[in-house]
């Protein structure tokens, strides 16, 4: 009979790998929409409601939420998602334009409307009819270009510099901002009356400190993410590593926790070292059989990512049968989803 202590070692171990399965299971959905916006939290589940709603209808939409809460991600899924699907996105960072060059790059522009047009060039907007337009950074436009985008907002006509001719542009538009846009019309520094014309609808992005039961699912989800890039099976998470994570602040949201889970991966990140993210003691802690079945595990491991994932030329080198492999794998967690058919 094992010892007590081994069985609970075990028991441990098997309860951190099942817990794994979960959090693989919760951040890789059927759901698009969940798949987009990843969490169980309250906060996050309104957010998809909302977005649900509005994916089908043709009302502007205003995104408001502080740098990195997925402003692009939730853009990006309402024209995936909706009706628009088959026309352009297209993304334009107003704060990312200088502000000579703007107008031009949202309206276009004709040959010789300004020193160095020689030829016409069409501009966002135009671009983005039948589809959705996606202005990030809105706080950030010139007035000169808020006076003409509003006029386009309202008769959802254009005209490129440099001509009399106006154009009929069916957009939608979804602005992103990080701003209180009303309290900066106030201060002289956005058009009042462009701020009603966008605040058709207004969706708030929780940051990652409103909804911190979902910062588990989300490191996971990135982890796996960056481990399929590399090519190798994200390690198994251990329950002081998520919770330290649930208690940190993430300033920069869901991008900086991504960042953070990619960094992991790469032992990069002298937060996250590798005792704290593979789940389970120390080699020194633990039995005989213990470190034989870890040694296995990484063996297994190393020919699975050495093979790309294929099972039967995996199984061959070790000299062992496809059926002896699969249940190593479910033994020791290895994930599936990187094996590939032969």
């Amino acid at each position: 009979m094992l010892p007590t202590e081994t069985v609970r070692r075990a028991s441990d171990y098997r309860r951190l790998i099942i817990e794994n399965r979960q959090l693989r299971a919760g951040a890789t959905p059927d759901d698009p929409w969940i798949a987009r916006l990843v969490g169980a939290s309250p906060a996050i589940v309104r957010l998809r409601q909302r977005l649900t709603l509005m994916a089908d209808a043709d009302a502007d939409v205003l995104l408001f939420g502080e740098t990195g809460t997925g402003k692009e991600v939730a853009a990006r899924a309402l024209h995936d998602l909706g009706k628009r699907r088959s026309g352009r996105f297209v993304a334009v960072n107003c704060g990312a334009i200088p502000e000579t060059m703007i107008e031009s790059e949202l309206f276009g522009h004709e040959a010789g409307a300004f020193t160095g047009a020689r030829e016409r060039r069409i501009g966002k907007i135009e671009h983005a009819s039948g589809g959705t337009l996606f202005l990030d950074e809105i706080e950030s436009m010139p007035m000169a270009a808020q006076v003409r985008l509003l006029r386009a907002l309202q008769e959802r006509r254009i005209e490129r510099l440099g001509s009399n001719r106006e154009i009929a542009v069916d957009i939608r538009i979804v602005a992103a901002t990080k701003a209180d846009l009303a309290a900066l019309a106030k201060a002289g520094g956005f058009r009042e009356d462009l701020v009603y014309r966008l605040n058709v609808v207004t969706l708030r992005l929780p940051p990652l400190r409103d909804r911190r039961e979902d910062i588990p699912l989300l490191f996971q989800h990135f982890l796996g993410l960056a481990a399929a890039r590399v090519g190798r099976s994200a390690p198994p998470l251990g329950r002081d590593l998520l919770q330290r994570l649930s208690r940190q602040d993430w300033p920069g949201n869901v991008r900086e926790l991504r960042n953070a889970a990619e960094r992991s991966l790469l032992g990069m990140d002298e937060d996250f070292d590798d005792h704290e993210t593979v789940a389970g003691p120390s080699s020194a802690e633990l039995t005989l059989e213990e470190q034989i079945a870890l040694a296995e595990a990484e063996v297994i491991g190393a020919a699975l990512k050495r093979h790309g994932g294929r099972i039967g030329v995996t199984a061959a080198a070790l000299g062992i049968t496809r059926k002896t492999l699969y249940l190593k794998m479910r033994r020791y967690g290895l994930s599936g989803a990187a094996a590939l058919p032969d």
